[in-house]
């Protein structure tokens, strides 16, 4: 097994406060050079200002480790709004690749600030799909802080698939579908 593919490894290395939460899970990669998500601004590890949000798969969910850079601050030692809710969009569109294996584009994004999201602080994101038809996947997810587990954040959205087929060596669904509420 390649050096960086061991486990509790991963490429590019994770902020310390991260390492031991993140170490088993499996990393859901589809932004990798060539695609055409390398240079998206919320996922694309190639973007020069962008949020660069990787996603790991957990149980029924993907887990997102963030740290809001202070250049994104809008209220004194708060993140701003619009890049909380980027955050989330990022985060359940990872969930939707999870979930699916294939690409997603946000339909619809409901943020609920629920407190002030501090900047460069570890932070948890967490999606998950929670329905599922044949032409949009409706999923939901939070933004928390990661060593108190406070909610700061939550988000809904729908989103439908890309043109893209499944991603390329990327990662397969999730076996268990989601709650049909």
């Amino acid at each position: 097994m390649p050096l960086d593919k061991a486990p509790g490894r991963h490429e590019p290395a994770l902020p310390a406060p991260f390492e031991s939460v993140f170490a088993s899970l499996e990393e859901i990669r589809y932004t990798e050079p060539g695609s055409r998500f390398h240079q998206c601004f919320g996922c694309g590890p190639n973007h020069d200002i962008g949020l660069r949000v990787r996603t790991f798969r957990g149980a029924g969910e993907v887990l997102s480790p963030i740290i809001v850079p202070r250049r994104f601050e809008g209220p004194p030692e708060g993140a701003h709004g619009g890049i909380v809710a980027a955050y989330l969009d990022e985060v359940l569109a990872g969930a939707a690749v999870g979930h699916t294996g294939r690409p997603h584009w946000t339909g619809e994004l409901s943020v609920r600030y629920v407190k002030p999201t501090p900047v460069e602080r570890p932070l948890l994101g967490r999606g998950r799909a929670v329905r599922q038809s044949e032409k949009y996947l409706d999923l939901e997810g939070t933004l928390e802080d990661l060593d108190t587990g406070e909610v700061l954040a939550r988000a809904t959205g729908r989103f439908f698939p890309t043109r893209d087929g499944p991603v390329r060596d990327g990662p397969k669904p999730e076996s268990s579908p989601p709650d049909p509420r």
